[in-house]
């Protein structure tokens, strides 16, 4: 450990947020690179299967991301409290609910497939094509699970890098299996489907040795003979973190959801222009998640040490840090903004729109940025009811902002999404100094 009690080596904030950082930017390129692969085809109906596969599999598997998130907080508060076994005991709770997840997906499977495929609007040809992606794709759901708590296990004791050789790996594996089944085996929409089942149990194999023969190997054999570890007691404050999380990313993507779909009420321009906008907002997000990667991880050391004052030192130093990348990311967008946007939109109708929304753009960056380091802030030291709490109360305030700034149309929209980010880091601002209190009154 670098971080000493009471101190900071900031140079850690950015071995931790960088790598995060290319992990993301590559995860959300290989959704990029399965359409390129699909469009060689020259098929519509079999591209458009893909593109509702990919959201079927978002609404399916991304919520499910807490399981990464909350394995990453409280493996690295156990390293600080109870050394490499008390993380054992964490990876091997996280499996274990990882596993029953997807046991209740593959059950679920036959009812819930079609309704979310018909939910997104799949029909005829385009149906079709989703049916066979899908029916494959779907068995990948234990390895996905298993994934995000080695995941987190690895990010949680710092090993960022690894989990980052790891992902691109994954996500390299997955376009060329799809370009070899797709276009050298014409295996069609069944060899994306088939390559997205390898690359995710050879990356589930290989996290699986790199864990077991590391240096928590042992510990981790030995939480997986130990039945008391995964008792009802020993889940029971696991699950209710995760519970929280899980709640909390619902509330996120609804949110997210009410973006498109009032888009879409106000015609097929405006929805474009946003969606353009709405994946921009997506890329910089991913970039400054990696400062919320770095708060799970420091700050739950600092909470695990009970050391109130180098848990909020570190909060201050990775906020710093990501106002001045989100500064960088506005700048960026100020200057790139045209040829961005007009390389984007399919019309210049849609152009035009877009661009009257632009420069929310510039804005939502910086008023994002500090949201994602409270997240991290919160999920580290494990106060995810809290962080449920602000959600919740940002979205209300994002509904009544949204009516009351109806008349604005489209800019009112973005107005609305810009303040819900900024209410989920006032909430959590608000919320931080009374729970941070707690930290020094659990020292021993």
């Amino acid at each position: 450990m670098t971080t000493i009690r009471h101190g900071i080596d900031t140079r850690i904030i950015w071995a931790i947020a960088i790598p995060a950082m290319l992990t993301n930017v590559a995860t959300a390129l290989i959704g990029i690179g399965d359409m390129w692969i699909v469009g060689r085809l020259e098929d519509a109906a079999t591209q458009g299967a893909v593109d509702v596969g990919a959201r079927l599999f978002a609404l399916l598997f991304t919520v499910m991301n807490f399981l990464k998130t909350g394995t990453t907080g409280l493996v690295a508060q156990g390293g600080t409290r109870h050394g490499v076994h008390a993380q054992a005991e964490t990876l091997v709770r996280g499996l274990v609910i990882g596993f029953g997840i997807a046991a209740a997906l593959l059950l679920a499977k036959p009812v819930l497939q079609p309704l979310l495929l018909s939910a997104l609007g799949a029909q005829g040809d385009v149906l079709a094509a989703a049916r066979v992606y899908a029916d494959i794709r779907y068995f990948t759901a234990p390895g996905v699970m298993a994934n995000l708590a080695l995941v987190g296990f690895l990010v949680g004791r710092r090993q960022v890098r690894t989990a980052m050789a790891v992902e691109i790996g994954y996500n390299l594996l997955n376009v060329g299996l799809g370009l070899w089944f797709v276009l050298g085996l014409d295996m069609g929409i069944a060899g994306i489907g088939w390559s997205s089942f390898a690359a995710e149990y050879a990356k589930l194999a290989l996290l699986a040795l790199l864990v077991l023969r590391g240096a928590a190997g042992g510990e981790v054999l030995a939480a997986l003979r130990n039945r008391s570890v995964i008792a009802w007691a020993s889940l029971r404050p696991f699950l209710s973190i995760n519970r929280d999380l899980f709640l909390r990313t619902v509330i996120l993507m609804i949110a997210g959801a009410a973006l498109t779909r009032i888009g879409a009420e106000r015609g097929a321009v405006t929805l474009a222009a946003n969606g353009i906008l709405y994946q921009l907002f997506v890329f910089m997000a991913l970039l400054l998640d990696g400062f919320e990667n770095a708060a799970q991880v420091l700050n739950g050391e600092r909470y695990g040490a009970h050391d109130r004052v180098g848990f909020l030192r570190v909060t201050k130093a990775i906020l710093w840090r990501g106002f001045a990348v989100a500064f960088l990311l506005a700048a960026a967008f100020l200057v790139t903004a045209g040829p961005v946007i007009v390389s984007f939109a399919a019309t210049p109708a849609v152009a035009i729109a877009a661009f009257k929304v632009a420069p929310w753009m510039v804005l939502i960056p910086l008023a994002g940025v500090a949201s994602f380091v409270f997240d991290g802030v919160f999920v580290g030291a494990s106060w995810t009811r809290a962080l449920l709490l602000s959600m919740a109360g940002a979205a209300l305030v994002y509904a009544l902002a949204i009516w009351a700034t109806w008349s604005m149309g489209n800019q009112g929209l973005w107005a609305s999404f810009a303040l819900f980010l900024v209410a989920r880091a006032a909430l959590q601002a608000l919320m931080l100094p009374r729970l941070a209190e707690g930290i020094a009154d659990e020292r021993r």
